[in-house]
């Protein structure tokens, strides 16, 4: 885009149209839940959220 574009929020609509990436669901980002057991026998349990490797966080599968 150009200076003047980013500036205003202007967006190529084309985007809205894309297929979603099947892994994360469009959202460009994966949550896996874990659980841990602590040292007082208690269970932790934790989400770790990190980026799609396969959409590379953008929510949209790569045109291919």
């Amino acid at each position: 885009m150009t200076d003047s574009n980013e500036k205003t929020g202007v967006f190529d609509a084309r985007l809205l149209t894309q297929q979603r990436c099947p892994e994360c669901g469009g959202t460009g980002e994966l949550r896996i839940e874990s659980e841990n057991i602590n040292e007082h026998f208690e269970v932790e349990k934790q989400v770790v959220v990190a980026p799609c490797a396969r959409c590379n966080g953008s929510g949209f599968t790569p045109a291919g």
